[in-house]
């Protein structure tokens, strides 16, 4: 299905849900509820990554005790031993790599700060991603280079970071560097480069050097925290979208999450409108008496028609931003400001994204020809050798399904990357094969990434491209990625 065909029929869906009324309302009813419904999505898109994150605490956090998936109790490491492979329950975040391994942690400043320790990695790329729970990547310790004025990111090959809640005052010792947090919860995505399955004894070494330890035991001996890897953890969900949840309750979380984490002085233009349907902190839609039964009919739908509304936003940002990159969507990731709509796509389709300094992340759901990849064709992707990816850290090219998860298949490949044992064309370029069989040539089944069956998306990241590339990456006037060429046969190539 191209991508134009299968944009009107999400916006002809989405509109059938948002401008129909049963007959008989008079023109008031109308007017209400096409109000509620109007302001009850931007509410939905305003709150959904607001809302992620605090699905992903909860789960992360329903544990005493860390597991080997990266859940377990707040102010820790919860390290993931090894890499991440296709599981029914590994359904947290939406496109985990199979480039690093994760090491999670959720702090909780409310009591005091919090110190990290990071120890000196010298061979590897590795970061500790900070995210506030709005998901703004508002600071990075990390081996990659960012500009050095603005704060945000910590070029370090070792030390102590003291992460502050909001308003303290008081002093830390020497030779911690100090990090403001915007709010009391932090969310700490910790990534490690892996070089292969054999390189995990390695990357564990490092990983148990990671330490967090509350201020007032800032010099004391550090023990690793327990880890059980029986521990089960409870999966939450957003409220107000489950099977016989009421979609109001939607909001109702949306307000608690609001007076916890108080909204930048920036959405106050927006809020005052979604005041008026009882959306802001302190509020309930549900006992506003102001508030009509058809304005709680249309915050309804405007819920129940949430997904595919930001499915509709996606397809329309692709649609007008592939066509410069190859057939990829490109956008800048990590900040969103009042962007609430790249916010809340972003949340859907790569939840924790680094900001471009540290990675880049072109996303393909379709081929060079605006078509729906699927796992039917044959595809292949060709780099000459002059324009591989222009990183300082790694490049790789990630398979998922199309709602962004691992697929099994034969090999148990889900990424081709810089360390994976290509063949190179005789002038030193690359042929990728993507496809569902493998292919009988054995220098292509060699760089055959496996599609499943039916439709899947592809992720490449560029972790710490080099800093003049960026621009050029975003905007589609520099490198850009490989056209992803259907094949007529199993044996097509490009000639070499």
């Amino acid at each position: 299905m191209r991508l134009r065909a299968a944009l009107a029929l999400t916006i002809t869906l989405t509109t059938i849900g948002a401008g129909m009324t049963p007959a008989g309302p008079g023109l008031a009813a109308t007017n209400d509820y096409d109000t509620g419904y109007s302001l009850g999505q931007r509410a939905y898109e305003y709150g959904r990554p607001l809302l992620d994150t605090e699905r992903v605490f909860t789960t992360a956090t329903s544990i005493d005790i860390s597991d080997t998936s990266g859940n377990g109790p707040v102010n820790q490491f919860n390290s993931l031993p090894k890499l991440v492979v296709p599981s029914p329950t590994q359904r947290t975040v939406v496109t985990p790599n199979t480039d690093t391994l994760y090491s999670l942690a959720w702090l909780d400043l409310a009591e005091e700060p919090q110190i990290i320790h990071v120890p000196a990695v010298s061979d590897r790329f590795y970061g500790m991603q900070l995210l506030s729970p709005w998901t703004e990547n508002f600071y990075n310790i990390t081996s990659a280079h960012g500009p050095p004025t603005t704060g945000t990111y910590e070029l370090t090959r070792g030390g102590d970071f003291a992460v502050v809640p909001p308003g303290f005052a008081g002093t830390l010792p020497a030779r911690v560097t100090r990090i403001d947090s915007p709010y009391p919860r932090v969310w700490v995505v910790g990534r490690t480069l892996i070089r292969g399955e054999s390189d995990t004894a390695a990357v564990n070494a490092i990983q148990r050097q990671y330490g967090i330890v509350p201020l007032s035991r800032y010099g004391q001996p550090y023990v690793p925290p327990p880890v059980d890897p029986n521990a089960t953890a409870t999966f939450a969900a957003i409220p107000g979208t489950r099977p016989g949840d009421d979609p109001l309750d939607y909001y109702t979380a949306l307000n608690r999450e609001l007076q916890l984490f108080a909204p930048p002085a920036a959405d106050r233009p927006l809020l005052e409108q979604l005041e008026t349907i009882g959306v802001g902190p302190g509020l309930d839609p549900g006992t506003d008496p102001n508030l009509s039964a058809d304005t709680l009919r249309g915050m309804r739908d405007a819920v129940t028609h949430g997904p595919a509304n930001i499915a509709t936003a996606l397809n329309q940002l692709y649609g007008v931003n592939a066509p410069a990159h190859n057939g990829y969507l490109v956008v800048p990731t990590g900040t969103y400001g009042t962007n609430y709509r790249l916010r809340a796509i972003i949340d859907v389709i790569g939840l924790g994204a680094l900001v471009p300094n540290v990675a880049v992340y072109p996303i393909a759901l379709t081929d060079a020809t605006l078509t729906t990849l699927t796992g039917a064709n044959r595809y292949v992707l060709h780099m000459p050798a002059s324009k591989l990816p222009p990183v300082d850290a790694f490049w790789s090219l990630t398979m998922y399904d199309a709602q962004g998860y691992f697929v099994p298949n034969p090999l148990d490949r889900f990424v081709v990357n810089d360390r994976s044992d290509l063949y190179r064309n005789r002038d030193g370029s690359i042929d990728i094969y993507v496809q569902h069989a493998r292919p009988e040539r054995a220098r292509q089944a060699r760089n055959w990434l496996p599609a499943p069956t039916g439709n899947f998306r592809l992720v490449w990241r560029l972790y710490n491209p080099r800093t003049r590339a960026v621009p050029g990456i975003l905007s589609g006037n520099g490198w850009k990625p490989p056209k992803i060429q259907r094949c007529a046969t199993d044996r097509t190539a490009f000639a070499h």
